[in-house]
């Protein structure tokens, strides 16, 4: 999902759960920093309301948006939380978060680097005896973390191609150990660090290690180091509850018959690590305000999220690289973002901010479709509105690149 995951796409969204790992879009082709990016506009309030009440394209039941920075702040939300109810989404409304669960991780992964309970050179085999084939003893924690792991496809996992076939998988559970075991078939697709994929999996080990060096399941770990000391009260991970508690929106995916069917509810088992967390817009802008800020990681180890690949690494399709560790690179108008995007069913989100935190935003929203980038289309509009000057008016917005 994450969202949320994996790399194959379904009809609708990317499969159920890990499987379901939409590879987390760009707003745009990746692009090299440069050292000072392109001015910020002003903020437009109306333009802002009229870009995430636009909820027809693509077709989605409710948006969550904020903006905040050094450069100005705005808030806004449109739709309804609960197409029953009718009850109109508020700011503080719960969501699943997708693949922005790697933020998280890769944060926590850092801290325990910089206590020296683990480096990044560490393969990951020496961490986690026996669930990876020798022939891939050449991975290491840091391919993990920035996608240059070469790690196969899953094998033997659903892939929905209906909404009746997600919905007929939404309850499939899988343990940690079942999931890692779907991708280590076969050799590795490229040598670890030559090449980037986004690849889910590589979050479901880092959580892994986590546990290993810890002790404790890898949500009990980033609660005690970042939800409670940063007071994120409204973030959760899940667990093997499939729910989604208190106040919340509810995600949907279009039938067949045109109708509207509830998918909030389901295993995210094979999410675990890397999509499966829930939080808010709140929430998510304060993760990134302290992340950058330096609260939570010293300055040698906060300076590989902001870090991509050398450039003779590129994507599959050789395009360059564009995810560091834990994060990923996105230009828009000459203005370079850091951050993350997530996806599950009835869920899609953006959490970006410019490194000096002149310009944040945190985008929420839930399309009941996903059709190969159409989804994506409020993240642009977004994302060119908080970026576009005058003096570029009239210039086409800024495509979306899965």
């Amino acid at each position: 999902m994450t969202s949320t995951r994996m790399s194959r796409r379904s009809f609708v969204s990317v499969a159920a759960s890990g499987t379901a790992a939409l590879a987390a879009a760009a707003l745009l082709p990746a692009q090299r920093a440069t050292a000072v990016s392109a001015p910020l506009p002003p903020l437009d309030p109306t333009a802002l309301r009229a870009a995430i009440d636009d909820l027809e394209h693509p077709p989605s039941t409710a948006a969550q948006l904020r903006v905040g920075g050094t450069s100005g702040s705005w808030r806004g939300t449109s739709g309804v939380a609960d197409i029953r109810t009718r009850r109109p989404v508020t700011g503080d409304d719960r969501v699943r978060i997708g693949s922005v669960t790697k933020v998280f991780v890769a944060t926590v992964v850092l801290q325990l680097v910089a206590e020296r309970r683990i480096s990044l050179n560490t393969q990951v085999r020496h961490v986690l005896p026996g669930l990876l084939p020798d022939r891939f003893a050449a991975v290491t924690l840091a391919h993990l973390l920035n996608h240059t792991s070469g790690l196969p496809d899953h094998v033997g996992i659903p892939d929905p191609r209906t909404a009746e076939e997600v919905f007929r998988h939404r309850f499939d559970h899988w343990t940690p150990q079942e999931w890692v075991a779907t991708a280590t078939h076969g050799p590795l697709k490229f040598s670890p660090g030559t090449r980037q994929e986004y690849r889910g999996i590589n979050y479901a080990l880092a959580a892994l290690i986590i546990e290993e060096l810890t002790g404790r399941s890898y949500g009990e770990v980033v609660a005690a180091r970042i939800l409670r000391p940063l007071g994120l009260t409204r973030t959760v991970v899940p667990g093997d509850d499939p729910h989604i508690h208190g106040r919340h929106v509810h995600g949907y995916l279009t039938m067949p018959d045109g109708g509207l069917r509830d998918i909030t509810t389901y295993d995210q088992s094979s999410s675990r690590g890397e999509g499966d967390m829930i939080s808010t817009a709140s929430d998510l802008e304060h993760l990134l305000a302290a992340l950058f800020s330096g609260a939570l990681l010293p300055p040698e180890l906060l300076e590989p999220m902001f870090t991509l690949p050398p450039d003779d690494v590129r994507m599959l399709d050789g395009s360059p690289a564009r995810y560091s560790t834990g994060l990923q690179q996105a230009t828009v108008n000459g203005v370079t973002f850091w951050g993350k995007t997530g996806e599950t069913y009835g869920y899609k989100n953006a959490a970006f901010s410019t490194r000096d935190q002149r310009r944040r935003f945190v985008l929420a929203y839930h399309p009941t479709t996903a059709r190969d980038g159409a989804e994506s289309q409020m993240i642009a509009r977004v994302a060119d509105l908080l970026t576009r000057n005058p003096s570029t008016e009239g210039s086409p917005p800024p495509p979306v690149r899965p």
